[in-house]
């Protein structure tokens, strides 16, 4: 891509974030809008800042789970030639969201002691698509911070111990239910195999730890009829095992969307380039993780992408694979 055109379309997609008269950027300082820097602007729910000078776009990404971090931005167009498709988890592959948020409107439930207690409209998009430390991060800011020896690593614990509760639940007597709340997303099968006749790897990738991401991948390859996950993907990343007592532990949410480690993980475990790539994902942190990593992303409208502003950071938005599948097949 020519530099000119480079310029203009990284101006354009940021154009359609929120504009900033100013931000104070860790590290750095209060920055005002103005000469050298014509534009700040962040994600609508406040996934990323974005500051830049000239055709130099800087990223911060704040967390609530591990340290804040810079990154540099760059114009990511798709491929001529598509030798990867990268798939976010829940949302895009299987759509669970639904049994992800119970999990966490129990956990406000119980440290409340109120039975009554759910979630507001307002409170979606901050419990869902992030990692399960800022979902979490989340509700003790806005409901829990004023109740005494309510903490983050007990929220952590309650959380570990209800989705095992679930899950054996799920398994042993309501597999039904199970396959309810693991629903694979609408033309999955389909389109996961058409791109296993053309050759194309396939990688899938989760912000979820081991234990969260790992039943719900099982129970939709087994619904699927697609065999093992392990031998049809190419490489599954997900953001791996907290630490305990006991257990070695790794970088685990540490490293989660919006960050680009995972997808970089991925890129690195399936042999092939950024530019050889293109991510599929239906949120705002996936998106900017997926970006990070150098790669164009395909959106998914049922997420929130279009609420948080970053459908403008996608090379294109999809109802469904299907029409995915349709718009990338030139390129496969």
């Amino acid at each position: 891509m020519p530099a000119d055109c480079g310029k203009k379309h990284l101006m354009n997609e940021l154009d359609a974030l929120e504009a900033l008269d100013c931000f104070h950027f860790p590290g750095i300082g209060e920055i005002r809008k103005g000469n050298p820097f014509p534009q700040i602007c962040c994600t609508k729910d406040r996934c990323a800042y974005f500051l830049r000078q000239a055709q130099e776009v800087l990223v911060y990404l704040p967390s609530q789970a591990g340290l804040p971090a810079y990154y540099a931005w760059h114009v990511a167009g798709l491929p001529e030639k598509i030798k990867a498709v990268l798939m976010d988890l829940d949302g895009t592959t299987v759509k669970s969201e639904r049994f992800w948020i119970s999990i966490i409107e129990e956990i406000a439930r119980r440290c409340l002691h109120d039975d009554t207690f759910r979630f507001t409209d307002e409170d979606i998009p901050f419990v869902s698509g992030f990692s399960v430390s800022e979902h979490l991060s989340y509700i003790h800011r806005k409901y829990l911070a004023e109740i005494r020896n309510i903490s983050l690593p007990l929220l952590r614990n309650m959380y570990v111990q209800i989705v095992k509760e679930k899950m054996q639940q799920l398994e042993k007597e309501r597999i039904n239910d199970a396959e309810n709340f693991f629903q694979p997303s609408e033309y999955l099968r389909d389109f996961l195999l058409e791109l296993k006749r053309q050759q194309i790897k396939i990688g899938l990738i989760s912000s979820g730890v081991h234990e969260k991401a790992w039943p719900e991948i099982v129970q939709v390859f087994r619904h699927l009829e697609l065999g093992d996950p392990l031998d049809f993907y190419d490489a599954i990343v997900t953001a791996g095992f907290s630490v305990r007592r006991g257990q070695a532990g790794t970088l685990g949410e540490l490293e989660a969307k919006p960050h680009p480690w995972l997808y970089a993980e991925a890129l690195h475990a399936m042999h092939v380039s950024y530019s050889e790539a293109v991510v599929i994902e239906d949120s705002s942190a996936g998106v900017v993780a997926a970006r990070l990593a150098r790669m164009p992303v395909i959106g998914m409208k049922e997420g929130n992408i279009v609420s948080s502003g970053t459908a403008s950071l996608c090379a294109f938005m999809g109802s469904h694979l299907k029409e995915v599948y349709e718009h990338l097949s030139g390129r496969l």
